[in-house]
Parts: C-alpha cells; structure tokens; sequence
C-alpha cells in the first residue's frame, strides 16, 4: 500500500504481526480516488488482540470492490485456508499478488527462477481458480504500476468518500504510536513486541515543533525492565530512531518523552483493547 499511495502509511517490518488496524491509504487524482484498506495479515487467534486483527482482515471482504490478497514465494497457503474458503465466495474481482519475488532472484539466482515461480503460480490458480495472479516486488516497484492500471480498470464509478487533500483515515496520533511500535518490534527480540502497545497521551504542535508525550504499555514487569534496558539505554534509542522517523514523517522537530507502564494481559482484556482502538466495528 505504501508504493500505491506513494506515501509511508503502514509501518513495515521483517516480523509477523505487524501490521495490527486495518489501515486506509488515499490515492487522489483529477479524475480518481482509490481507497486502498490495508489490513493485518490473517491468522488463528491465540487471545482477543488476535481476534480483533482476524475481524479488521474479515471487515475488508465486506465492503471491498477489488481484493488484493497479498501473498509471497515461500507462504503456505494451506495456514489459511479458513479465511481462503471465504475468499473463494467473493462475487468482487480478486487480484492475487505473490509478492517478494526479488528473493526468488537472490535464493536461487536466474537458473530455474521461471519454473520456480510457475509452480507457485500453478498452486495459487488451483486455490483461486477465479482470482488474477501477479507477481510483484513491492520493495523494488516491480509490477506495482501494472497492478495500479489493473485496478483502475476494475474499480466501479462512484462519488469520492474522501476529500481530494486528504491521504489517509487515521489521525496524526495514531502514525506515532505505529512509528514508536515499529521501532520496538525492530529492536527487541522474541515476545516482547507483541506484549507491547503505545498510547500517545500529549501531541501538541507549534509552528516548529511538536511535543509528544507517549507510554509504552507492557504486559509484564520483567518486560518493562526489557523495554527501558541497562540505565535506559535500550529505551533511549527506541525513542531516539523513533523521533528521527517522526521527524521525516511530520517534517518539523519533535520533542518525545517516552514512558514505560505495566498494563497486565492487556492483550486478552476486551475493555482495553477497545481503549487502544482494537473495536472493528
């Protein structure tokens, strides 16, 4: 979604998980506006902040008018087959994209690379015989243009859902917190980024600066140790990579103060996901 909107909307990194809302990014032309609604990658819930994501995945094959069901060479699709069952159903146009094929380039090198990704294609075809199947590579733009032109074409005709300035549905607090989380799942190992969520408490811009005020919220006290680290240094560079970030993103100087609270087994508590934004409805 980032290369569509041509903006860093989502947050992106090598682990699972993290994308966590359903996201929206707005791509406005003269004559166009495409809504693209990026959302957490589908999995078996384990506890609430799971089923929340797998209901903001499932909100999307409601109101959709193109799905892109986005895949790569090494997934295996049979994880998912529950929510492929319901993907099958859809009446709507269904694009395909098997993303990350660079990497079939870097694994394998050119020897074999055809019949590679011809195999991968063969297994998705059988799965969505309905569906149209690209190949694409994201990070290197390759086939996103394509894929943009393909979905012009099947979008329907309709009044704009958004104003023509505006790039995305989300407030200005929320991409901090995002930023600030992917700095931790960035730099802290095994579960301690899944335990965490952030909540931005003060954001107050002036003409040259924003202040921020965020807490880190942790399941556990040992995690809490884990996040701040010796004499604070695992936290102070958490937050010196996440005001760089914010810095480039907002374009002015950010002061951020971060803070680190215990909040217990928030992730399986419905009243405090629904107070960090987790309600799908």
């Amino acid at each position: 979604m980032n290369q569509l909107v041509g903006e860093r909307i989502s947050i992106a990194t090598f682990k699972a998980q993290t994308t966590r809302h359903r996201i929206m990014g707005i791509v406005n032309t003269d004559d166009m506006q495409i809504v693209f609604s990026d959302t957490p990658g589908v999995l078996k819930p384990n506890y609430k902040l799971q089923e929340s994501m797998l209901a903001f995945s499932e909100s999307a094959l409601q109101d959709a008018d193109v799905l892109l069901y986005v895949t790569d060479v090494v997934e295996n699709p049979e994880k998912n087959m529950d929510f492929l069952e319901k993907v099958q159903k859809m009446t709507i146009p269904v694009i395909l994209l098997i993303n990350k094929i660079d990497e079939l380039q870097t694994t394998q090198g050119n020897q074999n690379i055809q019949n590679l990704l011809g195999d991968i294609v063969a297994k998705w075809h059988e799965l969505l015989p309905n569906a149209e199947i690209l190949p694409i590579s994201a990070k290197n733009k390759f086939g996103t243009d394509m894929l943009l032109k393909r979905i012009k074409e099947l979008l329907p005709e309709s009044p704009a859902y958004f104003d023509k300035d505006q790039l995305t549905d989300k407030p200005a607090r929320f991409f901090v917190s995002e930023i600030i989380r992917e700095k931790i799942l960035l730099y802290y190992d095994k579960e301690i980024p899944y335990a965490v969520e952030v909540r931005v408490e003060r954001f107050k811009e002036e003409e040259k600066l924003i202040r921020i005020n965020a807490v880190i919220y942790v399941e556990r006290d040992s995690q809490k140790g884990i996040i701040i680290g010796h004499q604070g240094v695992a936290l102070k560079k958490v937050s010196t990579e996440a005001r760089k970030a914010l810095e480039k993103f907002f374009g002015k100087s950010i002061y951020l103060e971060t803070f680190v609270k215990v909040d217990k087994d928030w992730r399986s508590s419905e009243r405090e996901l629904n107070s960090f934004g987790y309600n799908p409805e």
